[in-house]
């Protein structure tokens, strides 16, 4: 085991040190996710931004395993001061919501936060899978789940 990680391994992994949170790490970086999208859907289009959201949740899924890689090593298991998989997982949510609004934006974050919290329908056996990739992807699904629900609310509602 390494004695310290590399900055830009804690710096992708703690979502820009949100996972260093007292309280709630895993919703802290969450929130930071859904205030750098709404941040966003106020400054693109409703195009633009979801191509934007795409890349986001592209490259920090891999940058995100390559740094809980480096962090396990170091912080052992699936650290909870790992959050990027708690960003992903909500960019991936937020895909289901209409630029800028609001309450679709509320409900994406907190659909993502409960099958996170909860992991049914078999989010917790993606737990299971190796170092980072283990980490990444049950919040990965978790978003997938959430982007699934809000279609379908936004289906009945709209």
């Amino acid at each position: 085991m390494k004695n310290r990680p590399s900055f830009l391994s804690m710096l992708i992994g703690t979502g820009l040190g949100t996972g260093f949170s007292p309280i709630a790490p895993g919703t802290a970086g969450a929130l930071l996710a859904a205030v750098v999208w709404f941040g966003l859907s106020f400054c693109l289009s409703e195009v633009w931004l979801l191509w934007t959201t795409v890349v986001l949740v592209l490259v920090f899924t891999g940058a995100g395993v390559w740094a809980a890689n480096r962090l396990e090593e170091v912080w052992g298991e699936d650290p909870k001061r790992v959050v990027v998989d708690e960003m992903v997982g909500t960019w991936i949510a937020l895909l289901a919501a209409p630029a800028g609004h609001l309450w679709y934006g509320l409900v994406a974050f907190g659909l993502f936060r409960l099958f996170d919290i909860f992991k049914p329908l078999g989010i917790r056996r993606m737990e299971r899978l190796p170092g980072g990739i283990g980490v990444m992807m049950d919040d990965v699904l978790s978003g997938i789940y959430g982007f699934i629900v809000l279609i379908g609310v936004r289906w009945l509602v709209e």
